[in-house]
C-alpha cells in the first residue's frame, strides 16, 4: 500500500475533504456554558433542601432526587463531548483512477461475516450479504469473504456451496448490467426494469433460495442435494455428536479465485467458510473470539492488509463503498494513524415513525460525527474497514504474534487450498490455540467485555490509532431492525451488561480513557460506558413524584417560585438540544417522539434489568450469556409493527416496571385532577402533574396493549397482574413516607 499512497500523493487531486460548522459549533459551546450554570443552581437548591429536612420521608425524597440529577448532569456533560467539533466528510473515489492504474495497484480486502444460529439468523440472508460484496466494484481477485459459523451448522456450509455456484451467474450479471443493488434479494424486490436476462436470473436465485430455506425447514442436508463428493465428504462432517458448543474446527474454500472462474471466464472471489473448533471447557469469547480467528485464519490463507467486519444481515448497498474508504486509507496525511473506517448502520424495514427507535439515529450517525472531530468515530461492529496493522498494538508500539505467519507483512506465496495452508488454518482455528497468547488482550479484538465492538475500538484509539466516519448520502450498507419490543430490550440489556464491563474496569473510559486519549474522547466515551444508569434517574422520576402526588405531598418548587423556572430550562433545554440535533440530521418530530419514548421504555426495562444483571454477576450470582437477536420475520409480527403497534406478545420481566410506571402514572393523573378540581389541591401539585402527564403520554402504547387490544401482541395478563400487585404496593410504600 505505501507504493499506492505515494502515487495518491503525487496527484494533486484531493481524496477527500472535511468541513466543520463553526456557527452549530458556537451555539453548542455557549449553550452548554449556560446549561452548566443551570445545573450548577440546582444543585445548590437540592443541597439547601438537604440541609433543612423537615422529615425523615422529606430527606429520603430530597435524597433520591440529588442522586438522580446528579447522573442526569453526568451523563448530559459526557454528551456535550459531541457537540464541542462535529467534523463532515466527503470523499472523491473519481479522484483515485490515477493512483489505481491496474488491478495489481488494488490493496486486498479480506471480508469477515459473522453468524452464529441458522434459525435465527437464515443462512439465505447471510448468503445475500455476502454475495453483494463479492460483487463490489473491485477487482474479483481480490476479495476474499470469510463466513464464520459459530453455530456449525451444516445447513449454512449447504447455503453458501449454493451460493458459490449462484455466484458465478450474479457476478457477471452486475456488472453488465450496471446493478447498483447487489444483494440479489434486495434487487429482485425493487427492481421494475424487467427484461428477458432478469426474469432468468431471477429465476436461478429463486430456486437457489427456495433449494436453502427448504433445507432449513427440514434441519438436515439430504444426500441428493450433494454435488459430487467433495461436497458430501464435506457435509458428512457432520456426527451426531457434533453440537453447535462442541465441534471440532471446520474450513472449507468453497471459491478459490485462482481458479474458480464465473460465466463470463472472469476470476471469483475467494469464498471460505470457517467455523473454529468449540469445547465446553474451553472459553470462547463470543463474536470476538470468532473474529480473532478470522484475523487468524485468513493471515495464513491471504492476508490482505485491509480487513471488513460485517453482521450477517448488513449487506452492502453501494459498490463503491471499498473505493470510498480507500479515499483515506490512501491519504498520505492520514496514512500513518488511520485504523479504520466506519459506516453508519442503516436499516431496511423501519416502520414510518420508528416506533422502537431501531435507527438509534444518535448512536449511530449524530454522536459519531461528533467523534470524528476529536480522534474519531467509535466501532459499531459492522460496516467498518480496518487496516490489518491495528490488532498488532499502537501505530508506534507494533507487538509481534506468536507465530509469524500471523504477522500483517506476512506474504502468503501458496495456494489457500495447498496441505500446508489448510493445516496451519486448522491449527491457529483450535479452541486452545489462544492458550498462554496475547490474542485478546494485546492482539486482534479485545476480550473483557460482551461488547466486543464498542471495547476493541476504544482500545484501538487509546493506543493511538484514529478513526474516520464515512457517511456518503446512499447508505453503504442496510441491516434488518429488530421488529418486535422484546427483542429489542434483549439486544439493548446484553449492551447493558456489556458497557459496564468496561465501565467499571481498569480500563474505565473516565480514568484510563482520559489519561490516554484526553477529556473530550474519554468523556465520549464513558458515556456510553454509563449508558445503563439512565435507569437510575428514570426509575426515580418515574415513580416517586407520582407516589408523592397521590398522597398530597409537594417535592418541587411552586409555579410560581423562580427555581420553577430552572426545572423547566433544564427539561427543555435539553429535550429541545436533542430534538433539534435529531432533526438536522434528517429526523421527523414523530420519529423523535418515538426515540425519546424508548429511551424511557428501555431505562426502565432492559437498562435497569442489565445494571442488576451486572451487579449479581459482579458478586458472582449470576453467568450471562450471549443471546442471538433473531432476524426471522414473523408475518403476524411484521404486520403489527408497520402499524406501529407495540409488541407484548411473550411475558417478559422486563415489561413489568413499564406496565408498573403506567398503571401508577395513570392513579397520579387521576387522583391529582380530582384533587386540584376538588380543591383538596393546589397549584403546588402543578409541577408534578406536568411529570406524570408526560409520563402518560409516553406509556399510551402501554395502555393500549393493557386494555384496548385484542390481538397476539398485546400485554399478558400476568404482567398486568404482577404490576397491578406492585402498585399496590408502592402505594403503600409511599404512603409511609408522604
Amino acid at each position: 500500500m505505501e507504493d499506492i499512497r505515494a502515487r495518491a500523493a503525487a496527484t494533486a487531486l484531493p481524496l477527500n475533504s472535511q468541513h466543520i460548522s463553526r456557527r452549530a459549533t458556537t451555539f453548542n459551546r455557549l449553550f452548554a456554558a449556560i446549561y452548566s450554570g443551570a445545573i450548577l443552581a440546582l444543585f445548590y437548591h437540592h443541597m439547601a433542601s438537604l440541609l433543612k429536612p423537615t422529615s425523615l420521608g422529606s430527606f429520603f425524597v430530597s435524597v433520591s432526587l440529588f442522586i438522580s440529577d446528579i447522573i442526569l448532569a453526568f451523563m448530559w456533560v459526557n454528551a456535550q463531548s459531541y457537540r464541542m467539533n462535529p467534523l463532515h466528510r466527503r470523499e472523491y473515489p473519481g479522484n483515485l483512477k490515477e493512483s489505481l492504474n491496474k488491478e495489481s495497484d488494488f490493496p486486498a480486502l479480506d471480508v469477515f461475516i459473522c453468524t452464529a444460529d441458522p434459525y435465527k439468523e437464515p443462512p439465505i440472508n447471510v448468503v445475500n450479504t455476502a454475495l453483494s460484496v463479492m460483487a463490489y466494484d473491485y477487482p474479483t481477485c481480490k476479495i476474499s469473504v470469510y463466513v464464520s459459523d459459530d453455530g456449525g451448522s451444516a445447513l449454512t456450509l449447504f447455503a453458501f456451496m449454493e451460493a458459490a455456484r449462484f455466484a458465478a451467474e450474479w457476478l457477471p450479471f452486475c456488472r453488465k448490467n450496471g446493478v447498483v443493488e447487489r444483494n440479489p434479494d434486495a434487487f429482485f424486490t425493487s427492481n421494475n426494469d424487467w427484461s428477458s436476462e432478469t426474469d432468468k436470473m431471477k429465476e436461478i436465485y429463486e430456486k437457489m433460495k427456495m433449494k436453502v430455506e427448504n433445507v432449513v425447514k427440514k434441519g438436515k442436508v439430504g444426500d441428493e442435494l450433494m454435488n459430487g463428493e467433495e461436497e458430501l465428504m464435506a457435509l458428512n462432517q457432520w456426527t451426531t455428536s457434533f453440537t453447535p458448543k462442541r465441534h471440532p474446527s471446520l474450513i472449507k474454500v468453497l471459491l478459490e479465485s485462482a481458479k474458480s472462474k464465473d460465466v463470463s471466464g472472469e476470476s471469483l472471489p475467494n469464498l471460505i467458510y470457517v467455523s473454529r473448533q468449540k469445547s465446553e471447557s474451553s472459553p470462547h469469547h463470543f463474536k470476538a473470539g470468532a473474529l480473532n480467528t478470522l484475523l487468524r485464519v485468513s493471515a495464513t490463507m491471504t492476508n490482505a492488509p485491509i480487513i471488513v467486519t460485517l453482521d450477517c444481515d448488513n449487506y452492502s448497498n453501494d459498490p463503491q463503498t471499498p473505493l470510498r474508504v480507500l479515499c483515506y486509507f490512501l491519504d498520505p496525511k492520514l496514512a500513518t494513524t488511520c485504523g479504520y473506517v466506519q459506516f453508519p448502520q442503516r436499516f431496511n424495514g423501519v416502520s414510518k415513525n420508528d416506533i422502537y427507535a431501531g435507527e438509534l439515529k444518535r448512536l449511530f450517525i449524530i454522536n459519531s460525527i461528533g467523534m470524528d472531530g476529536l480522534l474519531g468515530a467509535n466501532y459499531v461492529g459492522t460496516g467498518c474497514f480496518f487496516v490489518r496493522r491495528i490488532f498488532f498494538g499502537g501505530p508506534s508500539s507494533f507487538q509481534s504474534p506468536e507465530l509469524s505467519q500471523l504477522a500483517p507483512n506476512h506474504v502468503v506465496e501458496k495456494p489457500i487450498k495447498s496441505p500446508q495452508i489448510l493445516e496451519l488454518a486448522h491449527r491457529v482455528a483450535g479452541c486452545d490455540y489462544e492458550t498462554n497468547t496475547q490474542w485478546g488482550y494485546k492482539l486482534g479484538f479485545k476480550y473483557g467485555s460482551l461488547v466486543e465492538d464498542y471495547f476493541s475500538g476504544f482500545r484501538f484509539q487509546s493506543e493511538g490509532w484514529k478513526s474516520v466516519f464515512c457517511n456518503p448520502k446512499r447508505a453503504a450498507f442496510y441491516g434488518d431492525v429488530p421488529i418486535s419490543l422484546p427483542d429489542v430490550l434483549n439486544q439493548v440489556k446484553r449492551w447493558a451488561v456489556g458497557l459496564l464491563e468496561v465501565g467499571f474496569s481498569k480500563y474505565s473510559p473516565i480514568t484510563f480513557g482520559v489519561r490516554s486519549m484526553g477529556l473530550l474522547m474519554g468523556l465520549s466515551y464513558a458515556h456510553y460506558a454509563f449508558w445503563p444508569l439512565w435507569s437510575i434517574p428514570v426509575t426515580v422520576y418515574g415513580f416517586l413524584p407520582q407516589l408523592a402526588l397521590i398522597n398530597g405531598a409537594a417535592i418541587f418548587p411552586n409555579v410560581w417560585d423562580p427555581w420553577f423556572a430552572v426545572y423547566v430550562f433544564l427539561f427543555v433545554g435539553a429535550y429541545g438540544q436533542d430534538l433539534l440535533d435529531f432533526v438536522v440530521a434528517g429526523g421527523t418530530f414523530r420519529k423523535w417522539w418515538n426515540d425519546q419514548r424508548m429511551w424511557s421504555l428501555r431505562a426502565l426495562s432492559c437498562l435497569l434489568f442489565g445494571t442488576m444483571e451486572f451487579v449479581l454477576q459482579s458478586v458472582g450470582f449470576s453467568n450471562f450469556g450471549f443471546n442471538v437477536t433473531s432476524k426471522v420475520m414473523d408475518p403476524e409480527q411484521s404486520k403489527r409493527y408497520e402499524e406501529e403497534l407495540f409488541e407484548f406478545g411473550v411475558f417478559s420481566p422486563m415489561f413489568v416496571p413499564i406496565a408498573t410506571v403506567a398503571i401508577v402514572n395513570l392513579a397520579g393523573g387521576v387522583i391529582g385532577i380530582w384533587r386540584l378540581c376538588g380543591g383538596g389541591g393546589s397549584e403546588e401539585m402543578l409541577p408534578q402533574m406536568i411529570v406524570v402527564g408526560f409520563v402518560v403520554a409516553n406509556c399510551w402504547p402501554v395502555y393500549e396493549a393493557m386494555g384496548l387490544r385484542k390481538d397476539a401482541g398485546k400485554m399478558p395478563p400476568k404482567i398486568t397482574f404482577l404490576s397491578v400487585f406492585l402498585a399496590l404496593f408502592l402505594f403503600w410504600f409511599g404512603a409511609l413516607f408522604c
